[in-house]
């Protein structure tokens, strides 16, 4: 059973700048955690030290109880993979199936090619995103969405332990946000991921772990957590907070600020 910990968590930049203080969290294999606060609260730059692009200034990242710092680079790949929150073609001229194809590098020797196996989890992935028809198109040429479900793609041929999602509904319509949220609760793999929408993260996460000005303010069930209070506490706005009858989760409506009425 994978296990993921954070122990004691920080950040400075080399300017001096601390962006996070003491975080700590777990998740565990089958759960998805998500990571919410405002922005500028820290959440990607806890997801780059996850997926260890970023080293910490202080504390661990630690799978299955060992320092992941510490694993050879391709041990990591194969068992995290990363779904980043820009889907910036970045000049690459591959096709949307060699990008895909992508995730099953950390699996190869060097000089290995794709097998047929290998293809085969490339077209189902392609298919159960909904960009089958794009396989050919070249990846520069996708919207954001499409890049987006490429990606996750991607991350489902990888076969990993671990889905590191950072804002995977960016630039998607509300469809492919579902469909790329449940698919994702669907892999049995264990999902950390960084979402703006509170509506989202309380019907599909586990737990959420609230971030604020790169400290952990609150974490737990979506419905312990997600309060009237917490919200003005940390996000400065006035929300209800209710459970809605047909999902069981909370659903946040927001609430526009009250207007002060000038006297004569």
């Amino acid at each position: 059973m994978t296990t993921l910990r954070t122990d004691a968590l920080s950040y400075t930049t080399p300017q001096g700048r601390t962006l996070l203080h003491d975080i700590t969290l777990h998740a565990a294999h089958g759960e998805t955690v998500g990571l919410v606060g405002p922005n500028g609260s820290g959440k990607t730059t806890l997801l780059r030290c996850v997926y260890a692009t970023l080293r910490p200034t202080s504390g661990r990242v630690l799978l299955d109880d060992a320092d992941l710092h510490a694993m050879p680079v391709k041990t990591r790949a194969r068992r995290i993979a990363t779904v980043p929150q820009d889907a910036d073609a970045g000049g690459i001229e591959l096709t949307v199936r060699e990008i895909v194809a992508m995730g099953r590098s950390p699996h190869h020797r060097f000089w290995e090619t794709d097998t047929p196996a290998d293809d085969a989890l490339v077209r189902d992935a392609l298919a159960r995103v909904g960009i089958a028809a794009l396989a050919n198109r070249p990846f520069p040429s996708l919207s954001g969405g499409e890049r987006q479900r490429a990606l996750v793609a991607r991350a489902l041929v990888q076969q990993p332990d671990v889905v590191v999602l950072d804002e995977p509904t960016n630039h998607l319509d509300i469809r492919y946000q579902l469909e790329i949220l449940s698919l994702v609760r669907e892999l049995g793999t264990l999902n950390l991921l960084a979402l703006h929408d509170l509506n989202l993260a309380a019907y599909y996460c586990d737990r959420v772990c609230v971030l604020a000005e790169g400290t952990v303010v609150a974490a737990g069930p979506p419905g312990d957590v997600l309060t009237a209070r917490l919200l003005k506490e940390v996000y400065g706005v006035n929300a209800e907070v209710s459970v809605h009858p047909a999902t069981g989760a909370p659903t946040v409506v927001y609430l526009p600020p009250t207007k002060v009425t000038p006297t004569s």
